[in-house]
């Protein structure tokens, strides 16, 4: 009966990212460097492969050009610092496909780390062939099947 057991927190994500996690795990094996262990490296090793996995889920796809909607981890968010998409996307550039981004917070036809920010969401969604997702919204309901998103339960 103890709401904070369940399901609630295992909707899965892109792997972790922003500045928090990254930053405390790094100092953990910064603190913990003579200590024999290998769990809190496992950590960062597995969160790594997710991104890389996600990447070439999306590549075997074989887009033309890949969207992502949003840079944000979660809905309702305007913070994408160092967001675990960010990573997804360095991978994704690494074929040579291009990306384009639906960020509303960011400019209309600025560049986000050289990615095009679209902010036209009709234009983004005929432009993508593969719409990458963190969290599913709405919004994208009649290009359901070009949406990838681990976001199973589709809610934060």
């Amino acid at each position: 009966m103890d709401p904070r057991i369940g399901s609630h927190y295992n909707n899965p994500s892109f792997g972790y990212g922003g500045y928090c996690l990254p930053k405390d795990t790094k100092q953990l094996l910064a603190n913990y460097k003579d200590v024999p262990q290998n769990m809190i490296q496992a950590v960062v090793d597995a969160n790594n492969t997710r991104k890389r996995y996600i990447a070439d889920a999306v590549l075997a796809k074989e887009p033309a050009c890949v969207g992502v909607f949003r840079l944000t981890m979660k809905s309702n968010s305007d913070n994408f610092r160092a967001s675990a998409i960010q990573d997804v996307m360095k991978n994704i550039k690494q074929a040579d496909v291009p990306i384009i981004i639906y960020e509303p917070t960011l400019e209309n036809g600025s560049e986000f780390f050289g990615y095009e920010v679209v902010n036209d969401l009709e234009r983004f969604k005929t432009e993508s062939d593969v719409i990458v997702a963190n969290r599913y919204d709405d919004v994208l309901s009649n290009v359901e099947d070009k949406v990838y998103t681990r976001d199973l339960f589709r809610r934060d």
